[in-house]
């Protein structure tokens, strides 16, 4: 088991209260209690943090008062309170630090934590909580240690390289947080046990292999075998799986894809 030692990192305080509520969690069952999804279900109870990804208060300073953790999401968040006297928690860039000043505005430093126009982000800069659509809020590069590069600026599109190595063109009139995010080593760190897992509401999986021709497309045989299938892997009701392209062709947003992610 590995883990990431980021206490030294967070202050050592309780969740705001006002911004901290209770949440019915997702167990993978709809509202007949019926399994929709697979392998979910139990898990440590947890409660949620009300994250502004909105950023609504324009050309108000803030300050951070504390860095803290998150259970529902990889990266850790701020606990900020605007000149105003107003807080909210909002997703911390790496380096962001207890005392640093942030500012959302059209003519914001371009320092970390900022937040302004994608189009006033030099070319080479990471960006993330980038908005898809003008006024939609931050909706794209919201995991640990990650950063969309700005690679163009042409007219009113901005080329960004996304986490998945996916070249995308994005309007460049909204808005994006200046840096990386934070807990970079998320990536890295390993389970371990199966009890780590469960506490994560992570349930059990089965290879299909290791199962009847009755229940999974994959099953059968004799011994150890291979799946053995022409068309290739499939999921448990028959559908193609591993590698094969979900996303519709004919969608409007594929003119602005320059280049596909990697497989």
């Amino acid at each position: 088991m590995e883990v990431v030692d980021w206490k030294k990192n967070l202050t050592k305080k309780d969740p705001y209260n006002s911004l901290t509520f209770g949440w019915k969690r997702a167990v993978g069952r709809n509202s007949k209690g019926r399994i929709t999804t697979r392998h979910k279900g139990g898990g440590v109870k947890r409660l949620w943090r009300d994250i502004d990804f909105l950023y609504d208060k324009k050309d108000i300073p803030a300050r951070v008062i504390s860095i803290e953790y998150d259970p529902n999401r990889t990266s850790f968040i701020a606990l900020i309170q605007y000149r105003d006297g107003e807080k909210r928690y909002i997703l911390a860039g790496v380096n962001l630090k207890v005392g640093a000043e942030i500012l959302v505005s059209e003519n914001a430093p371009l320092e970390v934590g900022n937040r302004t126009l994608l189009g006033r982000v030099p070319i080479g800069s990471f960006v993330y909580n980038i908005e898809f659509k003008k006024g939609f809020g931050a909706q794209l590069v919201r995991s640990a240690g990650t950063g969309a590069m700005v690679l163009a600026q042409e007219g009113k599109l901005t080329d960004l390289q996304l986490p998945s190595k996916e070249v995308r063109r994005i309007h460049s009139d909204v808005w994006a947080s200046i840096g990386t995010l934070s807990n970079p080593e998320h990536g890295y760190m390993t389970l371990g046990k199966a009890g780590r897992s469960r506490r994560l509401r992570i349930r059990p999986t089965v290879r299909g292999t290791a199962m009847n021709p009755v229940d999974h497309p994959h099953g059968g045989g004799e011994g150890r075998s291979l799946i053995g299938r022409r068309r290739g892997p499939a999921t448990p009701w028959g559908k193609p799986a591993r590698g094969v392209k979900t996303r519709n062709s004919k969608k409007k947003s594929s003119r602005f894809i320059i280049s596909r992610r990697k497989k």
